[in-house]
């Protein structure tokens, strides 16, 4: 017989169903291999978790239907992930599956899987050497020893070399190694990295965006054993990588590593759990720090890897702020200016020595928020109450008309609804308009924007140009920028979420990371009040020293990750039947309710509730909202519950 997982999303059948298994079928089916049975008179998709001999059913067990392929594609280890992720995130094990495993396709199962020739020698230390205990890391993983680190890297460092370098010590031992990182821009660095220190077919790429086809072929290539390091974006951290030794997650701040889809797990904590279930090696690695990677320092299940701070100011760009006394005493504008004298200067010093400038602003678009010019209110559609912007094209005759960012109506006319005023004036300027104004301003100069309107640029030439650019879409400049100028330091440290000062110092140091050393002349200039913690953690270039009173604060305020916290949305009546058949552990605070934020297109009132335990209490807190999830399905709830644990967005 074989235990199936269904693809039923209802939290009540979350569980394998006995089945038997036909004699001619008994030479197909393998643990981990795609089914097809009858389950409620319906036939639906399904995964062997496992194969025995008896069953507590006590009537007859239906036969499987269909067999579509005997390939095993989930194995043990991983489904023990799933069910441990299914139960930290209060989901399914059918919701689980569904990110872990690729959409099958019979062509790729038809191909031979190509294997390495053969295993690397241990890479060269001279990498990590200039950071405190980097050698003693990649003898580890060599041995086989579950070493945890939290790597905080050098400005100016290759890391996706460093991170290969990491793999290859692994493979060397022969143990498999999966690296996760953000975005697609990310994973080609990485890759090219790869194919100059590791041996043909020794690895494999997991990227969204490929053809299905190719990913289905990349993710045999890793099932089958052939590639035992698997490189990718967020769906790879369950990547079925044969003797597991080591996994890497990459820039764990940012939010592309936590999936939108349910039960909406984060790769940093998945990859945290495959290492505490795989007992392999574990890194947690950027240019910055998370304050949930200082508190794997604090807990001692991870060491720091640092380096001195000679070698730090060696490599660190000279990083002033706007907010400096001296500055202001020499330009009283400095505090109010977009673009102050000293950075007009630092921009101009650095064209002139042929070297191109990053220019960082933290909004898309040309003028995406406007604002009524009299009380400063936001601007909304008088249709939809979506917010007010101005699109990069033009309207006909080369006016740009302001319009609903929701919907798309033209507004033509404004009428404030609090003080009746006429005008608008705009609260935040995108990359587009950045660039007209720095043309202006740079006359001569060539200018390009990076970000998701005009496209994302992988890399810029060394010669002089102004490159302005949306957070994560920097290009690597060859050689380096001569000046980085973070802009509207305002729009990041002004907003009213959780992660503010955490998110805003990570998408700095990134920037900053690719500015030449202050022993080149690389300067960054950020345009924020320098006596702020953040801009001090930025002009030390001390992350861990930020991240560790974040962890302070938070644990004092009772926050995540000193605390877990649920998230409960949904209309007034659902939470309230919801809320009746929760039992909620000893400890827990109920916070609520709040409007939810609206969507658009979104119907109905909605509203929230926020659960907070301690951080002991969060497996607990999973299984409660399991069990009231899994009675409202059987009873056919109308409305749903969205049910959500650890969320990155808690304001």
């Amino acid at each position: 017989m074989a235990r199936v997982v269904v693809d039923v999303p209802l939290a009540h059948l979350d569980r394998p169903f006995d089945y038997a298994v036909p004699d001619q079928l008994a030479d197909t089916v393998q643990a981990g291999c795609r089914v097809r049975v009858r389950f409620h008179g319906r036939l639906v998709d399904g995964v062997v978790w496992e194969l025995g001999d008896s069953t507590d059913f006590a009537g007859s067990l239906q036969p499987l239907s269909h067999v579509p392929s005997g390939e095993p594609v989930l194995t043990p280890q991983v489904a023990q992930l799933v069910r441990t992720v299914a139960d930290r995130y209060a989901g399914t094990a059918s919701d689980v599956l569904r990110l872990a495993l690729p959409p099958r396709r019979a062509a790729a199962e038809k191909r031979p899987t190509p294997t390495p020739d053969h295993l690397p020698d241990p890479p060269d230390p001279a990498g990590f050497a200039r950071y405190q205990a980097g050698p003693a890391l990649l003898e580890a993983l060599a041995e086989g020893r579950p070493a945890r680190a939290v790597w905080t890297a050098l400005p100016g460092e290759d890391w996706p070399t460093r991170l290969v370098e990491l793999c290859r010590a692994a493979l060397s031992g022969r143990r498999g190694a999966l690296v996760v990182v953000p975005d697609g821009k990310d994973l080609d660095r990485l890759t090219a990295a790869a194919a100059r220190l590791l041996p043909a077919h020794a690895y494999t790429v997991l990227r969204a965006d490929d053809s299905p086809e190719k990913r289905y072929r990349q993710f045999l290539a890793a099932s089958r054993g052939a590639a035992q390091v698997v490189l990718g974006t967020r769906a790879a951290m369950f990547a079925p990588v044969r003797d597991l030794g080591l996994v890497v997650v990459w820039d764990d701040g940012d939010d592309l590593h936590s999936d939108e889809r349910a039960p909406y797990p984060h790769a940093r904590d998945v990859l945290v759990q495959r290492a505490w279930l795989d007992n392999c090696a574990a890194v947690v690695a950027g240019t910055s720090r998370t304050a949930e990677a200082a508190l794997l320092v604090e807990s001692g299940w991870a060491h720091e890897l640092v380096a001195d701070r000679a070698v730090l100011r060696a490599a660190a760009p000279r990083v002033r702020a706007l907010g400096e006394d001296f500055e202001l005493a020499r330009d009283p504008a400095a505090r109010s200016a977009r673009l102050p004298s000293l950075a007009h200067e630092t921009a101009r010093r650095a064209l002139a020595a042929g070297t191109p400038v990053l220019v960082q602003v933290p909004r898309r678009g040309y003028v995406p928020s406007l604002a009524c010019a009299r009380c400063r209110a936001p601007a909304r559609c008088a249709h939809c109450a979506g917010p007010l912007g101005i699109s990069p094209r033009p309207g006909p005759g080369g006016a740009r008309i302001p319009a609903c960012r929701w919907c798309a109506r033209p507004a033509a006319t404004f009428d404030c609804p609090h003080c009746h005023g006429t005008k608008l004036r705009a609260s935040v300027v995108g990359e587009s308009r950045t660039a007209e104004e720095l043309a202006r301003a740079f006359p001569g100069a060539s200018v390009r924007t990076s970000g998701s309107t005009s496209g994302v640029l992988a890399t810029v030439p060394s010669g002089p140009a102004l490159v302005v650019a949306t957070p994560g879409a920097e290009p690597v400049a060859e050689g380096g920028y001569g000046a980085a100028l973070l802009l509207d330091s305002w729009a990041l440290l002004g907003r009213a979420d959780l992660r503010a000062g955490e998110e805003t110092l990570r998408r700095w140091m990134n920037a900053a990371a690719l500015v030449r050393p202050a022993s080149d002349g690389g300067h960054v200039i950020v345009a924020a009040d320098a006596a702020h913690p953040v801009v001090q953690a930025l002009v030390r270039w001390d992350p861990g020293w930020l991240a560790a009173r974040e962890l302070a604060d938070r644990r004092e305020l009772g926050f995540p990750p000193a605390t877990r916290i649920a998230s409960l949305a949904g209309s007034p009546e659902a939470l309230a039947e919801f809320l009746d058949a929760l039992r909620l552990p000893d400890g827990a605070d109920l916070l609520g309710p709040v409007p939810e934020r609206p969507r658009p297109g979104q119907e109905g009132e909605r509203e929230r509730f926020l659960v907070r335990v301690p951080r002991s209490e969060g497996g607990a807190l999973a299984h409660a909202l399991t069990e009231v999830q899994g009675v409202r399905s059987a009873k056919k709830a109308l409305e749903h519950v969205r049910v959500q644990l650890d969320p990155l967005e808690l304001v």
